[in-house]
This record gives structure tokens, sequence and C-alpha cells, in this order.
């Protein structure tokens, strides 16, 4: 098994969060996996995309063509974005951002308002963490308490935030079933 994982967005929204919490724990899980990450020319506001790929033997290489797996936080990375993902691929849409529809019937989108999601749960910024939780509840690529352990893990110093940084995951999970 191999999956590549392509998150993008604008900086700010977490998108290498992301990443790096799947790539961590996909580690913790005992697969192989690469981290690569691109940033605009911009130091906040300016696009960002990672790529994450996960496999249960050496990797070749992280760079990809086509992707399996795309999250898209913004119209932006939509537009530059979407062509990139195989047939039989999945793509996650941050529907509170991002107004274009996919027209692909040969790759599986869902569409979650995840800026939304973390307006209820009183913390915008958490945005990125609902959308884990989503693309972990599709994806099943890993079990979600390994991550949930990462997210944790990751907020150590904040022992405030992990409350609703679980939260935002769970309520991601509950967004697509």
């Amino acid at each position: 098994m191999e999956k590549s994982l392509l998150v993008a967005g604008f900086g700010g929204q977490g998108v290498m969060l992301i990443g790096k919490t799947i790539g961590y724990a996909a580690s913790k899980a005992d697969k192989f996996v690469t981290f690569s990450p691109a940033y605009g020319s911009e130091q906040r506001g300016g696009t960002a995309n990672c790529t994450v790929v996960i496999s249960d033997k050496e990797i070749a290489s992280p760079i990809k063509g086509m992707i399996d797996d795309l999250i898209i936080m913004n119209e932006l990375s939509y537009e530059r974005f979407s062509s990139k993902v195989k047939k039989g691929g999945t793509m996650v849409i941050n529907s509170s951002m991002v107004l274009s529809k996919c027209d692909n019937k040969e790759i599986n989108v869902y569409y979650v308002p995840v800026n939304d999601i973390a307006a209820e749960l009183g913390n915008p910024l958490v945005a990125n963490i609902v959308m884990l939780g989503a693309y972990i509840g599709i994806s099943n690529i890993l079990d979600k308490e390994v991550v949930l352990d990462i997210v944790k893990y990751n907020l150590k110093d904040k022992p405030k935030l992990i409350d609703i940084n679980v939260n935002a995951f769970n309520k991601g999970i509950e967004s697509v079933k």
C-alpha cells in the first residue's frame, strides 16, 4: 500500500500542521512516510502546500505527478491542484471557502464546511483540525486514536487547547459519516 496526499491552502490555515500530523501518525503506526512542504514567497497569506506519502514499503520518490488524495482549504488551491487527483482518488474540499464544484466523476469528492464547524465550536483557528478529522474519517488510512495522540502531543505545551482540538477532530469525523 502506498498513498499520496497533497494538502493545499494559504499560509495561516494550518496546512503544514495537517500534513505533519498525518506524517507523524503514520510514522507512529510503523509506516514509511515522506513529508514535502512548499511555500509561496509571501510570509503569511501566500500559498502553502505539502505532500505526504505513506507506504508499507520504502518510498522510492516523494515527488508525485498525480496524487491519490487532495485536501483543499481555499479557492486558489482548488484552481491550482484539483486536476492532480488520480482516477479513483479522493478530494476533500473546505466548502466554507471554496465555491467551485468538482465535476470529475472519476474521483470521490467531499465538501466539508470546516470553517463553519470551527466557528460553531467557538474557535475559527481549529478549522484545520476539523479538516484533519474529516480526512481521517473518509480515508481510514490511519487509526483515529493514533492521530489524536499526535494532536495532543503537539499541544503538550498548551494544555488549554487540547479539548477544543479533540472536539474539532471528532466533529470533522462526524461531518463525513
